[in-house]
């Protein structure tokens, strides 16, 4: 009983794989080249970022693990068969679920909460997945001829997030702090929460100019207005739902009345209207 027990699961264990093989089977990774040396790559799961010149090719995010032989092939047309450095922008599988893959080759590194997440995940990553370089609030990667600062955004898509931002380049991955015209999905389990998420914005917009090439967690290339209007929605559908809360009105009776026209298109992505609000609702009453 007991070996056909274990057998049934090494079965449905493999047919797991093949489902999620198949998921990812039909995506294609595309390249777009920002600057001389910096691209942005696209595939499924959160966008990447590239660096590449005469100290190699540096990454950022490797989406889900399936992708990483689509991804491997991408950077190799760029020029390099694999990354030297690997940054994590957070701890989430759709931007961490190839570390294992390129672990063994690069140098990975993220925010103390990355690694401290990821050892916590089940199942936890593997040591060869793992950053093996942390920091608290900043640090910067010489690599390239220019400076590439890590920056902390605490309390925001989850606890561990970071900008990436290519100085000489003036192009800033930030990771799932913005999903371009987008509802975004704000981790509350995970450290998140809706200001943190506005401040990080606002911090991004003190730091960049108009002629920044933005990078989103997910979403297209974006601007510096792409970025305003995020941020816009951020602030007017908070408010929304604050004066919601406030007159009495349970989260079912906000989910009906819903969030006016203005914002219809902002569901059509990963977070939905509903489940934006109900995220609205969760991060206000639990702070109250």
């Amino acid at each position: 009983m007991k070996l056909r027990a274990t057998l049934l699961g090494i079965v449905l264990m493999g047919q797991s794989a093949l489902a999620a093989d198949d998921r990812f089977a039909g995506v294609e990774v595309k390249t777009q080249q920002l600057t001389d040396h910096v691209y942005m790559l696209t595939g499924a799961g959160g966008n990447i970022g590239v660096s590449f010149g005469p100290d190699g090719l540096l990454m950022i995010d490797d989406q889900f693990a399936p992708m990483a032989d689509k991804i491997r092939k991408a950077i190799g047309d760029i020029g390099a068969a694999s990354p030297v450095w690997l940054l994590n922008t957070h701890y989430h599988g759709d931007h961490t679920g190839g570390n294992e893959n390129f672990g063994a080759s690069s140098i990975i590194m993220a925010h103390d909460n990355v690694r401290v997440r990821l050892l916590d995940g089940e199942p936890p990553t593997a040591a060869q997945g793992l950053p093996v370089i942390t920091f608290n609030d900043e640090a910067s990667v010489h690599f390239n001829n220019e400076d590439i600062r890590l920056i902390h955004m605490p309390a925001g898509h989850t606890d561990g997030d970071s900008y990436v931002y290519f100085t000489l380049s003036d192009v800033l991955h930030m990771g799932d702090h913005f999903f371009k015209d987008r509802f975004p999905y704000v981790d509350l389990d995970a450290g998140g929460s809706v200001e943190g998420v506005m401040l990080g914005v606002q911090k991004a917009l003190a730091m960049i100019s108009k002629n920044t090439q933005i990078i989103p967690g997910h979403g297209s290339l974006a601007n510096t207005e792409d970025l305003i209007s995020y941020l816009d929605m951020l602030n007017q559908t908070s408010l929304i739902v604050k004066t919601a809360i406030d007159s009495g009105k349970s989260v079912e009776e906000i989910v009906e009345e819903g969030l006016g026209a203005t914002w219809t298109t902002w569901g059509s992505g990963f977070i939905s209207e509903e489940r934006w609000i109900r995220t609205l609702y969760r991060n206000y009453t639990e702070q109250a």
